[in-house]
């Protein structure tokens, strides 16, 4: 078969466009750091990295949950923590009341600073988090308690809902503590901290024998039993707590370890792509030299 000037001359560029294509995607994981730019570089790749890229994203949704309900979390037990101390002072005046050498006035004092603390307790229960109400159960919008107001008003006005975060797949945390189950309904006799606050406020200003006597027995009783009532729930907010913490951790390493099966998958080896960059580069130089020598002059060159 004769070979023609004409194939030399297509064989040729035929080469030197291989070259320069070779070259240019080598270029191009050179300026982008990755090894695959689009899915036909590498499909199987590509799924990999898709798959990855989606594991990643929820474990960022998840950590970021994490981070929202230790805030809430935190923000509960500083809460609690006030609240225990309004209480243990509360407690300290109830055995200070219950000894038969206070006069009627010492009482009703006593009586005016249980009172005080009572609105403290139930403006340390409407504490908000990103604007909602912590301790209102699903009811966020809604300030549990009412601060002021005379009469008094120790009614609860939230619910007993549980508002929830999910830390990983399937995996839920209750991070609320609902007011109620604390301080209570704010119903004379419900055994809640209020109520049982109220009853000694008002067995101290009552001056006869009997409620003197309610204030060493029967209100101190209830108290204690309040205050059982309150630990437990310290209690419980410290153990989500640590669990918020394990999880934190968990996906932080579920995070880098993801992070570099992703980079492994999609980023290139420089140090190989600088290394093929340059042989890339010599070859193109080599072919279109060689290309220059090889297609022949033709009589058209000769013509002026």
């Amino acid at each position: 078969m004769r070979i023609t000037q004409s194939m030399v001359s297509t064989r040729v560029l035929s080469d030197l466009e291989n070259a320069s294509n070779r070259l240019s995607k080598t270029e191009e994981k050179l300026s982008s750091g990755k090894s695959i730019t689009k899915p036909s570089d590498n499909p199987f790749g590509t799924s990999q990295a898709l798959s990855l890229s989606g594991s990643l994203e929820s474990t960022k949704q998840y950590e970021s949950n994490v981070n929202d309900a230790t805030a809430w979390s935190n923000l509960t037990d500083t809460t609690l923590g006030s609240v225990e101390n309004a209480t243990q002072r509360a407690r300290e005046l109830l055995v200070q009341a219950g000894n038969d050498t206070n006069s009627t006035s010492d009482r009703s004092a006593m009586a005016d600073e249980i009172d005080q603390l009572i609105e403290a307790i139930k403006g340390d229960a409407n504490a908000q988090y990103n604007g909602q109400y912590i301790f209102a159960g699903t009811k966020t919008g809604t300030a549990p308690y009412t601060v002021g107001g005379s009469p008094p008003n120790d009614s609860y006005n939230g619910n007993t809902g549980g508002v929830y975060r999910q830390i990983g797949p399937g995996v839920s945390v209750q991070i609320n503590t609902v007011g109620s189950d604390v301080l209570g309904n704010g119903t004379p006799g419900d055994g809640g901290l209020l109520s049982v606050l109220r009853q000694a406020s008002a067995d101290m200003r009552s001056g006869t024998a009997a409620s003197a006597d309610s204030l060493r027995t029967t209100d101190l009783s209830s108290l204690d039993t309040a205050m059982a009532k309150l630990s437990s729930a310290q209690a419980v907010v410290g153990a989500t707590s640590n669990r918020l913490t394990s999880a934190t951790n968990r996906l932080t390493q579920i995070e880098q370890a993801t992070t570099g099966l992703l980079s492994d998958t999609t980023d290139a080896d420089m140090a190989q792509t600088m290394t093929d960059f340059s042989m890339q580069s010599n070859v193109y130089q080599a072919a279109l030299q060689a290309g220059a020598h090889i297609v022949q002059t033709s009589l058209l060159d000769f013509l002026s």
